[in-house]
């Protein structure tokens, strides 16, 4: 029984030294090239005493850093969008005389309309005693009290203003 144990102390022995000198020829060497190549690997993608996943890492933040800023981006061009519709784009912008006796055109129409055709249109008459203003609500491109037909002139050229 003694024999048996010291026969597989031997043996066990044996087959260390032979793992030892396996990977001191075999393993050791690969592992060298292994960690050399990723050194390599850690210079290609950017080198800096930072390891490759660190900066991995770091290109990762900015990616998700950029797509908030896109998605803010896109919330505030909505928002100047909606501005948008709601501004005066369209002006139209008439002079006339309003009078027979009086020349130069100095009585006017002028329409102020959105996108949509709402606004105002206002009239200045204009005669050698006095000057008039007027003003009229306009919504979708129609007054709302009986416009004249220089009030309608106006707001047909701003409808066809371009936007």
């Amino acid at each position: 029984m003694q024999n048996l144990s010291s026969t597989v102390l031997v043996a066990l022995g044996g087959a260390l030294v032979v793992l030892g000198g396996y990977h001191a020829l075999f393993v050791a060497p690969r592992l060298r090239r292994l960690a050399a190549a990723l050194d390599a690997q850690d210079t290609l993608i950017g080198g800096g005493t930072a390891k490759a996943t660190d900066r991995i890492a770091a290109v990762e933040r900015q990616c998700v850093d950029i797509e908030q800023a896109r998605r803010d981006a896109q919330t505030r061009l909505a928002a100047l969008e909606t501005i948008a519709q709601t501004e005066l784009p369209r002006i139209g912008f008439i002079r006339y005389n309003a009078f027979s006796d009086t020349g130069s055109e100095l009585s006017y129409a002028l329409a102020l309309l959105t996108k949509r055709g709402d606004g105002v249109v206002l009239s200045s008459i204009w005669s050698r005693e006095e000057t008039r203003t007027y003003g009229k609500a306009v919504a979708n491109f129609t007054a709302a009290q009986e416009p004249s037909s220089e009030e309608l002139a106006a707001i047909a050229k701003a409808r066809s203003a371009a936007s």
